[in-house]
């Protein structure tokens, strides 16, 4: 494993800040190419009740993004919709390492469970 110094704490903030956050796990159904851009794939995502385009810049991040079709992950599903590359993303991949140098590692439950199934 590649060492690492945690970055200091963010500021203190309020547990309702939190609690606007909407974290769902949803399994990804497919991952295809954004064409023209050097980081972004598009990621068709289940959330149980309805299916999202979700855009994710983790095109270098993996050999073979298609890797994890069929895994479960956790997706931040309130933020307002974000157009990029000419397609518009309904949502955020929630995963960890990126911010501190690492190769990126989904955040996914540790058995299957339904989605939309609720974090926090």
């Amino acid at each position: 494993m590649p060492e690492m110094k945690p970055a200091r704490v963010k500021p203190t903030i309020n547990i309702g800040v939190v609690n606007q956050v909407d974290a769902r796990v949803g399994t990804i159904e497919s991952v295809s190419d954004v064409e023209g851009s050097h980081k972004l794939v598009r990621l068709r995502v289940d959330f149980g009740d309805h299916k999202r385009t979700i855009l994710a810049g983790m095109k270098q991040e993996r050999e073979d993004p298609t890797e994890i079709e069929g895994r479960q992950a956790l997706f931040i599903v309130n933020l307002e919709p974000r157009k990029m590359m000419g397609e518009v993303s309904e949502g955020m991949l929630f995963d960890v390492g990126y911010e501190d140098g690492l190769r990126p590692a989904l955040l996914t439950p540790e058995h299957p469970v339904p989605n939309g199934t609720r974090g926090g």
